[in-house]
C-alpha cells in the first residue's frame, strides 16, 4: 500500500526555526517531496548542517486537529524519515485524534477481520525454592 500524507517539518536551530512541507509515506515511514518555505537550502545549505541545529519534528494535521511526532535526519543523504516505532505512534494517536478511534478499538476491529493476534508470551518454569532442583542449591552452573 502507498498511502502518502501531507505533514509539516519544523527544523529547529538555536535561534530559528525552518519551516518546509512534505509527503509522509505511511507504510515505510520515508518522507519526501519536501518543499521548504522562505529558506534557499542551494544557499544556505540543509538545516542539520548548521552548528546550531538541535532537532525535527513534524505535524500531521486535520479539520484543525494535529498530532505531532519526532523525525530522524540521515545526515549523510539528508533524508527526512520516520522510526518504525514513531510511525505506529503516529497511525494509533491519528486514529484516536481524527476519528476518535481507541487503540484498543484498532486492536478489535484488526483480530475481527482475521489478522492474527500478537503472540502469547512464553510460559516461565515455575521457579521453586532453592535447593529442590535436583540437589544443585536451585543454581546453574
Amino acid at each position: 500500500m502507498d498511502l502518502k500524507v501531507p505533514i509539516v517539518i519544523v527544523d529547529e536551530l538555536s535561534d530559528e526555526v525552518i519551516t518546509s512541507t512534505g509527503q509522509l509515506n505511511l507504510a515505510s515511514g520515508e518522507i519526501g517531496r519536501v518543499e521548504y518555505q522562505d529558506y534557499d537550502f542551494e544557499a544556505e545549505g540543509l538545516p542539520f548542517e548548521h552548528d546550531d541545529y538541535e532537532f525535527t519534528c513534524g505535524t500531521l494535521s486535520n479539520n484543525g486537529k494535529d498530532v505531532e511526532f519526532r523525525i530522524d535526519v540521515n545526515t549523510v543523504t539528508g533524508q527526512y524519515s520516520v522510526s518504525a516505532s514513531e510511525l505506529l505512534e503516529i497511525k494509533v494517536r491519528a486514529a484516536a485524534l481524527f476519528a476518535g478511534v481507541s487503540g484498543k478499538a484498532l486492536a478489535a476491529q484488526a483480530a475481527a477481520r482475521g489478522l492474527p493476534e500478537p503472540p502469547a508470551p512464553e510460559p516461565q518454569p515455575p521457579r521453586g525454592k532453592p535447593g529442590a532442583s535436583g540437589g544443585r542449591g536451585g543454581r546453574f552452573h
